[in-house]
């Protein structure tokens, strides 16, 4: 069985990094929380448009993601800042945390006497906490614990052919390992729900499976809607992809061959290894968010046309089936499996090069992503702000 290393934390999760992770629990606390992090090297931020003015089930979507970035097991220490006045209650947020064993701290913007005092007080808390942070010591630590998010986007031609197919055969070597496999993007599933229905474990994840496709289509006729307005995209037909049963098709390769062991809802808790699938949007940000929050390490990226996307707390890996994208846009791109589409290499072979990755970036190597610093964070919205 595979090693890597990185970081046991208090309640037995291990990472394969360790940020200071500052959350701001309204929009309002962004700007405080983005000048501490340029403050303080080596910390991540996860600016956002929420924590005011959502009630029930929005407002819960809200505290559950940030919880749950925060609970992730890349993340070794959180600060909490509030501005004082918004829904998401700071402290429960931090209690949230706080059982994982990590160090959680809470800063009132309101009550440290408006933003320049909360950036000197939010700096100082800051240091203590990296500080404490960089003493901590790598460790074996072994590749059954590792859980990987299979997503993709931006897609084209060559992702169903290529990159989507490759991913998911690396996913299934991480299964074989003893590890986890989360897939997303209920609206990438439709038309080939019966697929994934069909390696279902039990009836009852099955029906499930098939309840969250229905309960996305439902909610887009409320809206008047026709999702075919935007899926495939603009950029995906342009690419090649002429449906969304196409482009379903093409997208649950990604997720290779294991069966189903659950359904959970978007930023839930991943119960186990093995293979699950997330209800989520396709879209990029918000999707590799709920994984974050669910508790992925990494998040493997198929893409045809170039995507730039990252995140604060998870390394991104991309990958393409494109290889004139791949030179186009190197800057951006980890993997390049476009000679599948030449005949110099099969699936096992780009398989193994994925798997490669995967096992040098969750051992410490970093992405494209990481290094340019892409730290994107999004979160799934359900109903209107008041």
């Amino acid at each position: 069985m595979g090693t890597l290393m990185g970081y046991k934390r208090a309640n037995g999760d291990t990472g394969i990094r360790n940020h200071l992770l500052v959350i701001p629990t309204v929009i309002c606390a962004n700007q405080v929380c983005s000048r501490i992090v340029q403050m303080v090297p080596e910390t991540v931020a996860i600016p956002h448009q929420h924590g005011c003015s959502q009630i029930g089930a929005d407002k819960s979507r809200t505290f559950e993601t940030l919880a749950g970035t925060g609970r992730n097991p890349n993340v070794g220490a959180v600060l909490v800042v509030s501005l004082g006045c918004e829904v998401v209650n700071p402290y429960e947020l931090a209690d949230a945390i706080r059982v994982t064993g990590k160090p959680v701290e809470v800063l009132d913007i309101q009550e440290a006497g408006g933003s320049v005092k909360a950036i000197q007080q939010g700096t100082e808390i800051a240091n203590r906490l990296r500080a404490e942070l960089d003493k901590a010591e790598r460790v074996e630590l072994s590749l059954s614990e590792l859980i990987v998010g299979v997503k993709c986007g931006g897609s084209d031609a060559t992702s169903g052919l290529a990159s989507n197919p490759a991913l998911g055969n690396a996913a299934d070597r991480l299964i074989a390992e003893g590890g986890g496999i989360v897939i997303g993007e209920t609206t990438e599933i439709i038309g080939a729900e019966h697929i994934l229905a069909a390696r279902c474990r039990t009836p009852e994840i099955s029906d499930k499976l098939y309840h969250i496709v229905d309960r996305f289509e439902k909610e887009v006729e409320r809206m008047g809607e026709d999702m075919r307005g935007g899926n495939p995209s603009p950029g995906n037909i342009a690419g090649g992809l002429s449906t969304i049963e196409e482009k379903s098709l093409g997208c649950i390769s990604k997720c290779g061959t294991a069966p189903f062991e659950g359904v959970i809802e978007y930023a839930e808790k991943i119960p186990g290894k093995g293979l699950y699938f997330m209800d989520s949007p396709g879209n990029d940000i918000e999707c590799v968010s709920g994984m974050a929050a669910s508790g992925v390490h990494l998040v493997c990226f198929t893409t045809g046309r170039g995507t730039p996307t990252g995140s604060a707390v998870i390394p991104v890996i991309k990958i393409t089936g494109n290889g004139r994208m791949y030179e186009r846009m190197a800057d951006n791109m980890d993997v390049n499996v476009g000679p599948m589409l030449e005949g110099s290499m099969n699936v096992e072979e780009a398989g193994e090069l994925i798997w490669q990755e995967i096992r040098e970036v969750a051992d410490g190597k970093l992405t494209k992503a990481e290094i340019l610093g892409h730290q994107e964070f999004s979160i799934n919205r359900i109903g209107p702000s008041l």
